[in-house]
């Protein structure tokens, strides 16, 4: 009665609660403002992962890192290569490079470059993302 006297609506805020509790307002203000806290709920804020590497790098550890990096891919997140030469390694950059191209292409299926490969102080540096999860289903419908 209240309600309809002052024109808005009596809107239930707290079903669970003893008694419940319920406020007057505008309903449709109220589904908006619900809406808009769901939306910032289901966003998911990935960091920038990174992942370091030395140029000569045994196969086994290769491996291992990367698997991390599949992982941090297939979470969503970006991931920064970082390949980093120590001493004198740094006059032989193309090893670096051959490193950087054995990477990509372990995990070209499920990530794509985001950064090419780039050589910054004595550091070989790249930054890959994700791939959208409709491209990792055409890809895999082509082979």
């Amino acid at each position: 009665m209240k309600a309809q006297e002052e024109g808005v609506d009596l809107v239930e805020v707290a079903s669970n609660a003893n008694p419940p509790v319920c406020r007057l307002m505008d309903y449709g203000k109220y589904k908006y403002e619900l809406k808009k806290q769901g939306g910032a709920k289901k966003q998911k804020i990935h960091a920038l992962k990174e992942v370091k590497f030395r140029p000569n790098i045994g196969k086994h550890d290769l491996d291992v890192k990367i698997n991390r990096i599949c992982e941090f891919l297939e979470d969503g997140s970006k991931t920064k290569i970082r390949i980093f030469f120590r001493g004198r390694e740094i006059v032989h950059p193309e090893i670096g490079k051959e490193l950087a191209d054995k990477i990509l292409e372990s995990v070209a299926d499920i990530g794509a470059i985001d950064f090419p490969p780039k050589l910054e102080g004595k550091n070989l540096v790249m930054v890959l993302s994700p791939k959208k999860k409709t491209q990792i289903g055409k890809d895999n419908g082509k082979s």
